[in-house]
């Protein structure tokens, strides 16, 4: 057998049923023996760095690993920027990438490129096979790095000559699970006792707790302490819930920052948040300032990287939230009663055609059960700041890494991995015009997602970013309009234009439904100043 298909037989061995990339030369092996392999599909896209943003959205929305492949040289360098987000976002993704012949590199060959120093700074693990009989067993000692510890992207080059070549039979080593960090008992012992003596406080949740929702609604409900999330961590708490005060950092609101200036409340709960740049409102000092704080997170190198943590607590969210509450009951607390604030609904857009109504137009109309893939931009401030959670897990963002056109791609991945949740994409002119002939990848197989494109027919954020800081912008941010529905029509994906706010009604969403994807160009262009000020303050405390 050649030893490709050892590999390939040990992707399904593991219940992979995607591989997300594009076909070339150097990995023609591997697509080749898919043929006969009926229980993986390929998904080709357009660009290989899509091809990665699909595979680390398939792998957080189906808790898999996600595996993505490129060809030598340029398909390779493709995928970094992909690989940079999964390392950020602590997602599990198998990097193949093809390489050319061993006997030929130095030659000059076509493509010729030793990816693997590249892939160090963003993966956990990075690694070129030189021998056939290596193949499989750098394959499975990826895949378990992968999903060991703290998930995250690895890396493995595949000499052409490697793959072809002809190996005896093996048999497949067992396929690597994800294995459950446990927290220290003891310590969470200590910080229920540590949190109960102060009496009140705030629980800050990350979207390291992304699985842990329904423990982080019980434990705020047993201590009745208010919750407000990260930016990234938008869409896992309802708006509805009483206890909910918003998103803090960048974008969030006001509620949720008077919370964390208020020094009546005594201690933090901080659970999976790294505590960055946006997600602390620029590292704000008031967040941990004069209050007991206790860290829970898988990732021990958080504990103290910018905030002083009093009891750190390295484990899964889940499990450490689910121990808490155990050792709170056993202090006699129980959970409270809660009902929904209905009153918490999405909002009705006043008569002004902007970019926050168009949103919150669009979301009114939606299923409450649709998740958002939501690009970068302007109109990304707006999604965190105005748009409602109805539902847990309703939005998917980036803020971290911050690649613009990643939801094109990871609005595919997302719908791969959950194809019974309506699925919009969010995203703007200049991202689509990076990532935007994904649709077309959307179109072939047949995922009816809806793509939202924002077109002000320039570069938004950084519009108002150099106009709010220097008080000027360079006309070539701006450009030509272009009609992105005629581009989506001329593909045939169904596609509408809307140039009020009266055009996005109820019946006309309800006709974009499709056996695929459509395209929704919003066109509009918003001089009002979106809600991301304090990021500019930031940037403009660099001249002093």
């Amino acid at each position: 057998m050649k030893a490709v298909r050892s590999v390939i037989d040990f992707l399904v061995e593991g219940g992979v049923k995607y591989v997300f990339g594009i076909p070339a030369g150097s990995i023609n092996a591997f697509f080749d023996e898919l043929y006969e392999i009926t229980q993986i599909t390929p998904i080709v896209a357009k660009h290989e760095g899509a091809a990665s943003y699909m595979a680390a959205a398939y792998a957080k929305h189906s808790d898999s690993l996600g595996v993505c492949i490129g060809c030598s040289g340029p398909g390779s360098t493709n995928l970094l920027t992909g690989a940079a987000h999964a390392l950020r976002e602590h997602l599990p993704v198998l990097f193949l990438t093809g390489s050319v012949p061993i006997r030929t590199v130095g030659l000059n060959a076509s493509q010729e490129l030793n990816a693997v120093p590249l892939f160090q700074p963003v993966t956990k693990y990075s690694v070129s096979v030189s021998r056939a009989e290596d193949l499989l067993y750098e394959v499975a000692k990826a895949v378990e790095i992968a999903l060991s510890g703290i998930p995250g992207p690895v890396h493995v080059q595949m000499p052409i000559d490697i793959q072809l070549e002809q190996i005896e039979p093996v048999m497949l080593p067992p396929f690597p699970q994800q294995q459950i960090s446990v927290p220290n008992r003891s310590l969470l012992r200590e910080a229920a006792k540590e949190l109960v003596e102060r009496n009140k406080g705030i629980i800050f949740v990350g979207q390291g707790a992304r699985r842990a929702m329904s423990d982080v609604l019980q434990l705020a409900e047993t201590l009745n302490w208010p919750i407000i999330t990260t930016p990234q961590a938008k869409g896992y708490i309802p708006d509805s819930h009483p206890l909910y005060e918003g998103v803090f950092g960048f974008a969030g609101q006001e509620r949720a920052t008077r919370l964390i200036e208020d020094q009546e409340y005594r201690s933090i709960l901080i659970v999976g948040s790294s505590l960055g740049e946006t997600a602390t409102s620029n590292w704000n000092k008031h967040l941990t300032e004069n209050r007991y704080t206790v860290q829970i997170d898988i990732d021990e190198t958080v504990f103290h990287r910018t905030y002083p943590i009093d009891l750190p607590i390295r484990g899964d969210a889940g499990l450490g939230l689910r121990f808490l509450i155990q050792e709170l009951e056993r202090m006699g607390l129980r959970r409270n009663s809660f009902e929904p604030d209905t009153a918490a609904s999405i909002p009705q857009p006043s008569t002004g055609y902007n970019t926050q109504n168009a949103l919150l137009s669009l979301q009114k109309h939606m299923p409450s059960s649709t998740r958002y893939a939501v690009d970068i931009g302007e109109f990304m401030s707006y999604v965190i700041h105005y748009m409602k959670v109805t539902e847990m897990d309703t939005f998917d963002l980036n803020v971290h890494f911050g690649a613009m056109g990643t939801a094109i791609g990871a609005a595919i991945g997302m719908n791969l991995a959950d194809p019974y949740r309506p699925a919009v994409c969010i995203t703007g002119d200049g991202c689509f015009f990076m990532h935007g002939m994904e649709i077309l990848t959307a179109k072939e197989y047949n995922l009816p997602i809806l793509f939202v494109v924002v077109n002000n027919a320039r570069l938004g954020m950084v519009y108002h970013g150099h106009t709010l800081q220097y008080k000027r912008s360079h006309p070539r941010f701006e450009q030509q309009p272009v009609s992105i529905s005629d581009m989506a029509y001329s593909m045939g994906i169904p596609s509408w234009r809307v140039e009020n706010l009266q055009d996005l009604s109820a019946g006309m969403l309800h006709d974009i439904v499709t056996d695929g994807p459509a395209v929704l160009e919003i066109s509009i262009v918003d001089n009002n100043i979106p809600p991301m000020g304090d990021r500019v303050k930031f940037l403009s405390s660099f001249q002093k």
